[in-house]
């Protein structure tokens, strides 16, 4: 925890923009330290499709999420991919809370 701010790294398919950008204003609001995605590749940055961009924002997240207290998990609707999968996963590893925008089944 940096000071009296806990540090939140949101996960989830980037195809959820709004539902991240949501969450990052509601998360903020209630005094938490965000750290979102860079770019939506599912929502229309084709950027992400560059040859060997996917890879290092993957890499990059988990970067991310070492330096969070939480993660945060965009689910809308349930949804959890492969990617975000192995997030949690990883997490879960290293002693990081996870929690769930909606609850799990």
């Amino acid at each position: 925890m940096v000071g009296k701010y806990k540090v939140v790294t949101l996960c989830g398919s980037t195809k959820f923009k709004e539902q991240y950008l949501e969450a990052q204003k509601r998360l903020t609001l209630e005094g938490n330290i965000v750290i979102s995605v860079g770019l939506f590749g599912h929502s229309g940055d084709d950027e992400v499709w560059t040859e060997g961009t996917k890879a290092m924002l993957d890499d990059m997240h988990k970067r991310k999420i070492d330096m969070a207290d939480e993660i945060f998990v965009i689910n809308v609707g349930g949804y959890i991919g492969e990617s975000t999968r192995s997030e949690i996963a990883y997490a879960k590893s290293q002693g990081i809370g996870v929690r769930y925008l909606e609850q799990i089944q």
